[in-house]
């Protein structure tokens, strides 16, 4: 016995656009993202690795400076790591390289003695917010005739992946 949905060309199931997939659609739909999404990161990467000499930044350096201007607030190497899902070690890596260009201080930190606070400096500021601005320039040119409400579901949808990643414990 067939299926009672209709096909569409590459025999997957259509479903109306808005109704929520099943577990079994929404898998391999999600995995359609992070198929497109890994070469976009690596390749955006590429691209800030080769402004690196010109802006002074690189990617590691440019993730941490991104977010102490997006949290607006001094935060501890631990607390960046936890929210970046990447290792101390690397983290307190990029802080002594932004420290040594002058991007971020370290205040204490009256609440944990040992752990000090990392704190966005204005050449710092400066520096990620030019970055920032040459390539939302380069994004403003992207072709799709795109509207905010696609791209306000595009950052709901990977949000909510992010979160449902970030529930599985590593």
């Amino acid at each position: 016995m067939g299926s009672l949905l209709p096909k569409c060309h590459n025999d997957t199931m259509v479903v109306k656009i808005d109704s929520p997939l099943p577990p079994e659609q929404l898998g391999p739909r999600l995995a359609e993202i992070y198929a497109v999404l890994g070469p976009l990161y690596r390749r955006a990467t590429r691209v800030v690795e080769n402004e690196s000499p010109h802006t002074g930044l690189s990617v590691g350096v440019r993730t941490v400076l991104e977010l102490l201007v997006r949290t607006g607030t001094a935060e501890t190497v631990p607390q960046i790591a936890r929210t970046l899902g990447l290792s101390r070690q690397f983290v307190q890596r990029m802080v002594n390289d932004a420290l040594e260009q002058g991007f971020v201080v370290l205040k204490r930190n009256p609440a944990h003695r040992r752990s000090s606070l990392v704190e966005l400096t204005e050449p710092g500021q400066t520096a990620i917010r030019t970055v920032q601005g040459s390539e939302h320039e380069v994004l403003g040119h992207v072709d799709g005739d795109l509207t905010d409400a696609e791209i306000a579901t595009t950052l709901r949808v990977l949000r909510r992946m992010l979160a449902a990643v970030n529930e599985i414990d590593v």
